[in-house]
């Protein structure tokens, strides 16, 4: 639609201009600058410079036109080819990457696997962690330690009874001694007495 709206409007100014054509100064064609080669911008200085001019107004040959009509269409459909090459390529890189992101996390799954099943192990059935496992000894350890020295404490508080009391044995046997002693000294002693006061009434 705006391919024939575009064609009208030139072959309207063309038509209607086409008696003044001969009045105008025509613009010999620089020997630089085409409509086959050359960047669009380039290319719509050069069809400026070869078309002639009616006052304010450009008058364009029909042939110009339709080329460098082609040539825009024509860069356009390369524009929207490298375009769709581009978002092509995009597409299979932000795949590639979904992919990679994937398999990156099945390795972290597999990784943490491995430690967990290296950190753990099986006891009395039941999987448990190391560091529980160290834990869980380290508390029975400390409980036994706990346990020996309060035995520790209670043996060495009886052992001091018990020394009291051999010492208090061993002095009531040292005064049970004296006293048997002193009383056997009296018996002899009284013995002596004795034979000596009968001895003394014998004569």
């Amino acid at each position: 639609m705006k391919k024939s709206y575009t064609i009208t409007f030139f072959t309207f100014f063309l038509v209607v201009f086409a008696s003044f054509a001969q009045d105008t100064t025509p613009v010999e064609e620089p020997s630089t600058g085409s409509l086959n080669s050359g960047t669009i911008s380039s290319q719509f200085d050069y069809l400026k410079s070869v078309s002639n001019n009616f006052q304010e107004y450009k008058v364009i040959k029909r042939t110009n036109l339709d080329k460098i009509e082609k040539n825009v269409l024509d860069s356009l459909k390369v524009f929207k080819d490298q375009l769709l090459a581009v978002n092509q390529q995009l597409a299979e890189k932000r795949e590639k990457m979904l992919t990679i992101e994937a398999e990156m996390n099945a390795n972290l799954e597999e990784l943490k696997a491995a430690e967990e099943a290296r950190d753990s192990f099986s006891f009395m059935g039941m999987a448990i962690h190391k560091s529980a496992y160290n834990s869980l000894m380290w508390t029975i350890v400390a409980g036994l330690a706990v346990a020996l020295g309060f035995f520790l404490f209670k043996y060495s508080q009886s052992h001091k009874v018990i020394t009291r009391a051999e010492n208090n044995l061993n002095e009531t046997v040292e005064e049970f001694e004296q006293h048997r002693k002193n009383t056997l000294e009296r018996e002899r002693k009284l013995k002596r007495e004795l034979v000596d006061a009968m001895n003394g009434k014998k004569s």
